[in-house]
């Protein structure tokens, strides 16, 4: 052990193992699930049809299931097509149609029950109710419902004026609707308009006066501008910051491993080699194929480690260094097999197999903290058009799990 330990102590990384001790590594693991919040928080959406609610309550859920936060999404309309399973028309959406609106309200009640549910008995901490909830007696009921249970509310309000994103929104979403199943699409665009004029007829937006102490986000026309009032808390601002970073434009992301390296080859975790042979091969492929697709205006990031940046120069383009896309730390363990690990550090070793997510290497990182430090990078994502990212592989699993809607702890 005093020979492993002198070794160690020679590493680049000048790290020392502490010896282990029950307490410090339940400490390191953390709890089951990640309090941001004293009590839970509602986020509700506001606004006309086809102005991206949806899209922002599938967008933002993910992002902060990702981030660690238990979040779910409870649409009003699917609510709605279990009790009314066959849409008929825009008919049904009219202000005057007295049974419908008595059907749309049980609806959206059904909803907040299971708001509560979640709330209250599954660990959820942020129920997201995506509805159009356009009047002021709608909110003041979804106020209510928080108020009584405790649960903070916060607005999002989606406002577009500009026809052609919903012309847009419209020809992208809502012809694959469940409400227009099999049906012909200038009849669905002509019917859809139509409901949306339903709803506008009532539409009371969120008001500067008299919602001020309200806590809300308006976003114009797909993120043009914002307007922010009363943010609350850690989980609201991070709401916020998140959304003001989205946008709708398509664009393609590209994730791709470094080229083997020379510790890859001796089967070594961590350490900062170059390429191996073999490496070299896969990263004059990789810029053949990048050269092969012409994507327009491509950025290239790699991390500040030389097999990603040795992998980024076969391309042959400009490129960016992200220190948040370094490899994993794993402190003590850095350059050594699992093999050896198992050997010299057997209950690490086990703690690791328990629970991976949340497991840190002494001296290192888990992946719960590698969420946190890619967070930037998925923020600039969000921001940015065609991009490919050479990485490694814990930060790939990590990246991966965010475009794939995968909560925390899912990413291996």
């Amino acid at each position: 052990m005093a020979e492993l330990l002198r070794e160690l102590k020679q590493t680049r990384l000048q790290k020392i193992w502490i010896p282990h001790q029950c307490e410090r590594l339940q400490q390191r693991r953390g709890s089951s699930v990640p309090q941001f919040t004293n009590s839970p928080t509602m986020i509700i959406l506001v606004g006309l049809p086809a102005r991206g609610k949806t899209y922002i309550s599938k967008k933002l859920t993910r992002y902060l299931n990702w981030i660690g936060v238990p979040t779910k999404v409870f649409n009003v309309g699917q609510y709605r097509r279990e009790v009314v399973q066959t849409y008929k028309s825009y008919e049904f959406f009219r202000p005057d149609n007295q049974e419908a609106m008595t059907i749309r309200k049980q609806c959206a009640i059904n909803a907040l029950k299971d708001v509560n549910i979640y709330l209250t008995q599954e660990e959820g901490q942020v129920a997201v109710f995506d509805a159009t909830n356009t009047t002021r007696e709608r909110r003041s009921m979804i106020l209510q419902f928080a108020k009584e249970r405790g649960y903070k509310a916060f607005f999002i309000e989606s406002i577009c004026d500009d026809p052609d994103i919903i012309a847009e929104n419209i020809m992208q979403v809502k012809l694959s609707s469940p409400d227009y199943k099999d049906c012909d699409r200038e009849k669905v665009v002509e019917d859809f308009l139509q409901r949306i004029e339903c709803y506008q007829m009532n539409y009371e937006p969120l008001h500067n006066d008299l919602d001020s102490s309200l806590s809300y986000i308006k976003i114009f026309n797909v993120g043009s501008r914002y307007l922010v009032n009363r943010v609350q808390d850690h989980i609201q601002s991070r709401a916020v910051y998140y959304l003001m970073n989205i946008h709708v434009t398509p664009r393609s992301i590209y994730l791709s491993r470094h080229g083997e390296s020379e510790l890859n080859l001796l089967g070594r975790i961590g350490g900062d080699s170059g390429l191996s042979p073999r490496g070299k091969q896969f990263a004059h492929a990789l810029g053949n194929f990048v050269k092969s697709q012409q994507i327009s205006d491509l950025k290239v990031w790699t991390s500040h480690m030389k097999r990603t940046i040795q992998t980024a120069e076969a391309l042959g383009v400009p490129y960016e260094q992200w220190k948040a896309l370094n490899e994993i730390d794993a402190g003590v363990c850095e350059e050594m097999t699992y093999e050896e690990i198992q050997e010299h550090f057997p209950e690490e070793f086990a703690l690791r197999d328990q629970d991976k997510y949340r497991y840190r290497y002494p001296k290192g990182e888990s992946y719960e903290d590698l969420v946190q430090r890619l967070e930037p990078v998925i923020m600039e994502l969000e921001r940015q058009e065609n991009v490919l990212v050479i990485c490694h592989q814990a930060v790939m699993r990590c990246l991966l799990a965010y475009f794939l809607d995968k909560s925390a702890g899912n990413e291996h």
